[in-house]
């Protein structure tokens, strides 16, 4: 269903089976949006409540998915070809709010915000729905709406203390540079503070350390690749720029319990099973 797709918008209440279990699915840069919903995490800042307007943004080539079973709002998923005609500057910013955390990242938006957003999203369904789609015009309600999101994650950026900016400011540069930077003095040096300082702010925040953190983002990324791709246990290694096979493995046991093969069999077999995750099991 989705291989002559670059958009889809569905209702979360009308989404089809087919567009969960189909494998071209991991491709699209999701957005879900919870309409007067309780958040599927627990708020992390004072400034947020339990329930209200949630949007969540999840990246291409996720490990794990959202349970959204009976919520109210709306999908609206896209490739990135969709939007790769558009300034480097723009894409950047894209990336950036939705890999965050390289799993997803999460906004809560007031009814104000929530309006305008809503206003762009009736253009956009209106136009979708059409027999004959106009690709010029969605592709341009589309960046309006992710320029909004990227306007509404700056505000909620200036919201945080100072401490939670570093956390941010680090998260950005861990993203940008984990492959080949793997000490705490590389991101402190960036940042402009020591490495004991920037570890005790992540200690406080996150409750981990820089090689901790450093570690969960390649174990990501090993997962990542081991459910989505056809390499080699070998070849995810290379990847990741583990010297050898044994060293990546031995990594990747200690910190998940189980080895790098036992895994990938494992997950592949739980994704043919539960990868509808806007029903109740």
């Amino acid at each position: 269903m989705l291989s002559d797709k670059v958009l889809y918008i569905r209702d979360l209440a009308d989404c089809p089976p087919s567009y969960l279990d189909d494998p071209g699915r991991r491709e699209f840069f999701e957005i879900v949006w919870l309409q007067q919903e309780d958040a599927l995490h627990p708020p992390q800042y004072d400034f947020q409540t339990v329930n209200g307007h949630w949007i969540y943004l999840i990246p291409p080539y996720r490990v794990h998915q959202l349970n959204k079973a009976g919520k109210r709002g709306v999908l609206i998923s896209f490739k990135q070809e969709l939007l790769e005609d558009d300034l480097k500057e723009f894409l950047l910013d894209v990336f950036r709010i939705f890999n965050l955390q390289g799993e997803f990242s999460c906004l809560q938006v007031s009814e104000e915000h929530a309006q305008s957003l809503s206003a762009v999203y009736q253009l956009m369904y209106a136009e979708y729905d059409q027999d004959a789609v106009n690709l010029i015009m969605l592709k341009a309600l589309l960046k309006v709406l992710l320029l909004k999101l990227i306007e509404l994650k700056e505000q909620h950026f200036t919201l945080q203390d100072l401490n939670e900016k570093r956390v941010y400011e680090f998260m950005m540069l861990l993203e940008k540079n984990y492959l080949e930077e793997r000490t705490a003095a590389f991101y402190a040096g960036k940042m402009g503070l020591s490495a004991k300082r920037l570890n005790q702010i992540l200690k406080e925040k996150l409750d981990k350390t820089v090689v901790q953190l450093l570690h969960d983002r390649l174990i990501l990324e090993a997962k990542r690749q081991m459910i989505h791709s056809e390499h080699t246990i070998k070849e995810i290694g290379y990847n990741l720029k583990f010297k050898d096979r044994s060293y990546f493995s031995r990594f990747f046991k200690t910190h998940t319990g189980q080895t790098a093969q036992e895994f990938q069999n494992q997950a592949r077999r739980y994704v043919l099973k539960h990868d509808n995750t806007l029903y109740a099991d």
